[in-house]
């Protein structure tokens, strides 16, 4: 099951992953939000990392713990 988020305004947001590659030819992973659960979907939140929201529009933002 992918993990879920649901932010103060009671939408469901599903945390997704996709490896891209940058210019340099380096290859990293993306993380991103999405209100459907895809194919791409994670289970969990990666380590180091948490969920805040944007206060004026709700969105939902995946950062690293300071």
């Amino acid at each position: 099951m992918a993990y879920k988020h649901t932010n103060s305004k009671g939408t469901a947001y599903y945390l997704h992953s996709k490896e891209v590659g940058l210019r340099s030819g380096r290859t990293q992973i993306i993380y991103y939000f999405a209100k459907a659960e895809g194919h791409d979907a994670v289970d969990e939140l990666p380590d180091g990392f948490e969920v805040v929201e944007n206060q004026r529009t709700g969105l939902p933002i995946l950062r690293k713990k300071k």
